[in-house]
């Protein structure tokens, strides 16, 4: 086997605690050709596609990527702002402000964020923590509830990188937190805001990513994990069952998903007479292709054409600062145990960096 190079050892470092914020990625840009590279990565993963490899190979190859690529691109496109994917920035700003309030809660971590397809990949994410010292790795998912199709194959890109590294971190990796307290305040503390600004809808609409219904019967969690989620959300409300629904989307080709299907529940509660329709994403902690566009406009455009009145997508958590506290909450708990927190030099520095920032901060505001 040939291992990964990696700096010597040295003896009498201490060692540095890393969490890494890993989300399921995005192309490089809205073009056709970044897009096939995406899709060509993501859809060759064994644990998204279970199909044959001889026949699935076929058909992505021969099929999807020479047709798919183009139109995917156009659906980015639709989306991509000035900074670039909006999944790719808020995980990026997610992972930033997370350090801040860690650092704020007394604890002395790097914090990185890495993509599962794409960029920046998990191996270089990695890579750089080994050079930058980090003996301790916690790794945390951006999916709220477990699935094969997306934590297991985070978990696998670890083991991987790490199956060819000689002198392997400690490694922990949180598998949900679909039920987290923190988590579920902050999902309703985003609903309660919505609703304070546009009032109430006839309503509540919870659309969760679908995978295929095979995967449930097979022992995958993922169906229990997101219904669970819906309840605890619908208590911290206080609504009852006829006000809100959970819904899966997404859906690719042609086998049975998880049911009901968003886009047709959408168009019959329009036919229904249901006026208005808040939309939440729970199972989605930033914005992306499949919130921004496939709910917010395709998802929309469909239930007003049904005749529908009014339809509001509910933004995912993204850098919300209710979330990055929660998200601050979870990554605490799963560092309990390491040795993390700042020392009295380190607390030290770390209010003088502040008095600092606020000095700056009221000097470019004074010369405004």
């Amino acid at each position: 086997m040939t291992f990964r190079k990696e700096p010597p050892f040295t003896h009498g470092i201490t060692a540095k605690t890393a969490v890494v914020l890993i989300n399921l990625g995005t192309p490089d840009a809205p073009t056709s050709s970044a897009v096939r590279r995406y899709l060509k990565e993501f859809l060759s993963d064994t644990r998204v596609v279970e199909i044959p490899r001889a026949i699935w190979w076929l058909i992505l190859h021969c099929i999807i990527l020479p047709f798919r690529s183009r139109k995917s691109a156009l659906k980015y496109a639709s989306i991509w702002t000035n900074e670039g994917s909006p999944l790719k920035v808020h995980t990026e700003k997610q992972a930033k402000l997370l350090r801040g309030y860690l650092g704020q809660r007394g604890h002395k971590v790097q914090v990185a964020y890495a993509m599962r397809y794409g960029n920046p990949s998990v191996s270089s994410v990695l890579d750089q923590l080994k050079l930058d010292g980090c003996d301790r790795v916690l790794i945390i998912p951006a999916y709220p509830q477990y699935s094969a199709t997306t934590t297991a194959s985070i978990f696998d890109a670890v083991f991987s990188h790490y199956a060819k590294v000689r002198n392997v971190p400690e490694l922990r990796l949180m598998k949900h937190y679909h039920d987290n307290e923190a988590y579920i305040h902050a999902l309703k503390e985003s609903v309660l805001a919505h609703w304070a600004m546009n009032g109430m809808p006839d309503k509540l609409v919870l659309s969760f990513h679908g995978v295929p219904k095979r995967t449930l019967l097979l022992g995958d969690p993922y169906h229990c994990e997101c219904y669970k989620t819906a309840r605890l959300l619908a208590q911290a409300l206080d609504l009852s069952p006829d006000q809100y629904l959970v819904t899966f989307q997404s859906r690719f080709g042609k086998a049975e998903w998880l049911q009901p299907y968003t886009a047709p529940t959408l168009e019959k509660l329009a036919k229904q007479g249901v006026a208005r329709v808040d939309v939440m994403c729970p199972g989605f902690t930033s914005d992306c292709l499949e919130t921004l566009e496939e709910i917010g406009m395709e998802a929309k455009a469909d239930f007003l054409k049904a005749g529908g009145k009014e339809f509001y997508l509910i933004p995912c958590l993204n850098e919300s600062p209710i979330w990055i506290q929660g998200l601050a909450t979870v990554a605490e708990e799963q560092l309990i145990g390491w040795p993390t927190h700042l020392s009295a030099n380190d607390l030290a520095e770390q209010q003088l960096q502040e008095k600092v920032q606020k000095a700056e901060a009221l000097r470019v505001g004074a010369a405004k």
